[in-house]
């Protein structure tokens, strides 16, 4: 299967990189290679490290960016390990740092990921990294309905989160859920019928759910981001496309306390916590889609771009 993904925002977020010639940077989550694509093209004497969990999308960027090999160094790894893996490589500071945290084309279409709720007998996995031993379904059939509720609740923030739960439970006791279609039959059960005509699909905060809890999306993002600041120089750029709520609020916050992480009481005079910014948050208001964008890709509407330049003082 062709690993397809469109690049989301990706004008504006090469724009946003500054991308020096002779820069270092790294793409967190190259997928198909799209803005790794542009910034390699940039670059003459500087170098790209592209990073993926999914081994199929490292062999997809390859190809992709074959005419650049001499400028491109591909790590199979999760973003949470960059600053360790560039440290194995000599790379202490870098120029800029991408990470496109959508899921791509490819694996929402491809049936064997299991990512979609949108066919039926696809197998309930979900795991950006094939080689990780646990899948949506063990999940699923070995939690409790008490972890089953919190992990939709707070991941996916549906409201019917403890109807699904109870849903899930009654189904495997008949017998284990194996395929997407036993997914979507427990969350439809749940689902009363009025939402389910009003409120768009109702499998999808509940997909959602299960994906980050599985692939510690949230976890992930928050213990790593101010680590990844830390590694670049001088007027170096950060830039993260998120694609919900919750992602976004991560990153809003971590962008804002790096940029004023004084902890001193507003009455204070002058600062004694010795928390010193790290830069300016470039994004007061996120960067979102084109409409024309959103009617050639339904899939990026709901993407946000935040930037954060570092300022070394």
């Amino acid at each position: 299967m062709e690993f397809k993904h469109f690049s989301v925002m990706l004008q504006e977020t090469i724009d946003n990189l500054n991308i020096k010639p002779d820069g270092i940077y790294v793409d967190g989550t190259c997928g198909g290679g799209g803005h790794s694509y542009e910034i390699a093209k940039k670059l003459k004497n500087g170098h790209l490290y592209c990073i993926d969990q999914d081994m199929d999308a490292i062999g997809a960027s390859g190809d992709r960016l074959k005419d650049f090999s001499d400028r491109v160094t591909f790590i199979h790894s999760n973003y949470a390990d960059m600053v360790k893996e560039l440290k194995k490589l000599g790379v202490d500071k870098v120029d800029g740092i991408l990470l496109d945290l959508g899921v791509s084309s490819f694996q929402l279409d491809n049936p064997d990921r299991g990512f979609s709720y949108m066919r039926e007998d696809d197998p309930l996995d979900m795991r950006m990294d094939q080689s990780g031993p646990v899948t949506a379904a063990d999940i699923l059939n070995n939690s409790s309905e008490q972890d089953i509720y919190e992990m939709i609740r707070n991941y996916g923030e549906d409201k019917f989160a403890r109807q699904i739960a109870r849903s899930i439970l009654r189904l495997r006791e008949e017998s284990p859920l194996k395929t997407t279609g036993d997914l979507n039959r427990a969350i439809e059960a749940a689902i009363p019928m009025k939402a389910r005509r009003t409120g768009g699909n109702p499998c999808k905060r509940t997909y959602q759910a299960i994906r980050i809890k599985l692939n510690r999306e949230l976890t992930v993002l928050s213990d790593n981001l101010d680590d990844m600041i830390d590694i670049l120089n001088d007027d170096g750029r950060f830039c993260i496309i998120t694609f919900h709520s919750l992602e976004d609020r991560i990153v809003k916050l971590d962008f804002k306390k790096n940029e004023n992480p004084c902890t001193c009481p507003p009455e204070f005079p002058i600062c004694v916590c010795g928390k010193v910014s790290k830069g300016k948050n470039v994004t007061r208001k996120p960067i979102i889609p084109t409409e024309e964008e959103c009617e050639e890709n339904s899939r990026s509407k709901s993407a946000k771009l935040r930037v954060f330049e570092r300022i070394i003082k």
